[in-house]
């Protein structure tokens, strides 16, 4: 019969225990610390996305309509708000999709164009400086007109190239259809800028 020879296993030493508990100590510190910075982020990923539906939707300028103030790429900012102002740069939404545009005339406002394009808001002529050239463009509303409450009359800023209250297909925009007022342009980077 043979002897099975007994290996002996050599126990650790007390320094080396209290090692091994001290790095067991640490994974399990830093695991709970590292769930508790992803479920962080996932927080505030979730309320970015809110505040940002909710409040401050983010648009893409696709087309030149606005030019010279917005060009075809730009990506903007919008507010939500109660109250909008003639001459505020707005988004609206119409079929199935977003404009962006001028308010004109706020309800209750007479609003004439003539055919050289030059606006008028209750029988003043509006002072535009943003305008590259004016235009009568795609027009099929009789002018003068009021602007019916809870409404706007609003024009893109480039007029001969733009599609807004002037053609009977948008006509003028009721407070519902408003997205928000454009507060500032985030992309291109170069132009990164807030609107008036």
């Amino acid at each position: 019969m043979k002897k099975t020879a007994e290996r002996e296993i050599p126990l650790p030493s007390k320094e080396q225990v209290m090692a091994e508990r001290e790095k067991l100590k640490h994974r399990k510190e830093y695991r709970r610390a590292l769930r508790g910075t992803v479920y962080v982020l996932i927080v505030v990923a979730a309320l970015t996305v809110l505040v940002v539906t909710l409040f401050l939707p983010v648009l893409q300028i696709s087309g030149d309509s606005m030019e010279p103030t917005l060009h075809d790429g730009d990506v903007i900012v919008l507010m939500k708000s109660s109250r909008y102002d003639r001459g505020d740069l707005c988004g609206f939404a119409y079929e199935n999709k977003y404009l962006i545009k001028r308010i004109i005339g706020v309800p209750g406002d007479y609003i004439d164009m003539d055919e050289d394009g030059t606006v008028s808001v209750n029988g003043e002529v509006l002072d535009e400086p943003y305008l590259i050239e004016k235009a009568l463009g795609e027009c099929d509303v009789e002018f003068p007109l009021q602007v019916p409450d809870n409404h706007y009359f609003i024009l893109g800023d480039h007029r001969s190239n733009s599609i807004d209250s002037r053609n009977s297909a948008i006509g003028c925009v009721s407070k519902e259809q408003i997205v928000g007022r454009i507060i500032f342009r985030v992309w291109p980077l170069h132009k990164i800028s807030a609107i008036e």
